[in-house]
Order: C-alpha cells, then structure tokens, then sequence
C-alpha cells in the first residue's frame, strides 16, 4: 500500500495542493498544523518552548492517525514539512507496515515564497497560534507580530531540512514560486503514475 506525503517550505501552498489530492482521489488527509490548530485552542502554551513542544506533540498525533490507516491498509495523504526532527518517527511507521511513499515536494525561489510567508502571516484570517511565539492566548489579540527576517527564514528552511525530506518511493518535485502557473491536475497525473509505478513494482 501507499501513502502521499505533501511536504516542502512554508507558505509553499502544501494545504492547498493536499487537499485539492485528498478531494480527487477520494482519501484522508491529515495535516500536522490543522492539529496543531486544536491542540493551540484547546491547550494553549505561554512560552516558546510549550509551543515547540506542542508541535512535537502534533507530529505525534499524525503518526499515530496514520498507524491507524496503515493498520487497515488504507491510502492516504499526510501534509506537512517533514523536517528534521520529525522524520524519524515517519520513517519508523513506514517501515512498520511495509508502505511506500510518493513524495510531492513544494519549493522555489525561497526569497519569492518568503515574501508570500509574510504576507500570510500578516492575513487575519491566519490562525494566531501559527504567529504568536511569545504567549497564547494573547496578552494582545491581534497585535502585529513582527515577522522573522528574510535570513532566519532561509536559515530554518536549509538547517531543518525543510524540503529536502523525500521517502522510500518516487518524488514529484513542484516549483510554486509562482503558485498561478502551478498545474494541479499535472500534479495528480504525476501522481497517478507514480501509484502505477509502485504497483508494478
């Protein structure tokens, strides 16, 4: 069996191109910052480090829904930048139950996709718990957050490996530096074949 993993560097347009799959092919996706999203609003934390370490937690949390899938032989989509610190649990998992991989990689120009980072951070519509680094809930809701330099930016992306995690199958590597002229249909018909190449082989 398969699964699809949707990783690559923030802002890149992962959500966007896993659950634009998930609605075509008709399986789960789960993404690490939607729980994470929960785990904000329902636990909170009150320093970067309780932030951190709900991250872990919401990495944990994806694993752990998909043993679940892989238990019963189900594809599915997992979204997120598996860098790092969080491959090693996905490797583990993946060796568990024998599945193999596509791997869609969405990277580019990173000072072009850093703009766009900035730009989402600053919508209102972005969830503050993806902002916020200090304190949450807020002492301030809603106060602007400065954004991290252009530096720390591309520093974060190449140290933890950002978009360089690829898994024991085929890799589709996307350039979304200008999203408009991303074809996701070209996405799914890579995908397609690759899912014809793992069942060949």
């Amino acid at each position: 069996m398969y699964c699809i993993l949707v990783t690559g560097i923030p802002a890149a347009g992962k959500s966007t191109i896993a659950n634009f799959i998930a609605e075509k092919l008709n399986i789960p996706m789960i993404s690490k910052d939607g729980i994470k999203e929960i785990l904000f609003d329902e636990v909170g934390f009150k320093c970067r480090e309780e932030k951190v370490k709900l991250g872990t937690a919401s990495a944990s949390i994806m694993y752990y829904m998909a043993e679940q899938l892989m238990s019963h032989n189900q594809p599915f989509i997992l979204e997120n930048n598996f860098e790092n610190a969080t491959k090693e649990g996905l490797n583990k998992v993946l060796d568990k139950y024998s599945y193999k991989t596509i791997t869609v990689t969405l990277t580019g120009d990173y000072r072009t996709i850093y703009e766009r980072f900035v730009e989402r951070n600053n919508c209102v519509t972005r969830h503050r718990g993806h902002v916020v680094n200090d304190c949450y809930p807020e002492k301030e809701p809603g106060k602007v957050i400065e954004p991290m330099s252009y530096e720390s930016f591309e520093n974060a992306v190449v140290s933890r490996g950002m978009d360089a995690y690829v898994g024991n199958g085929p890799q589709i590597l996307i350039d979304t530096t200008d999203f408009n002229k991303v074809d996701k249909n070209d996405i799914l018909k890579q995908i397609l074949m690759c899912k014809e190449q793992l069942h060949a082989g």
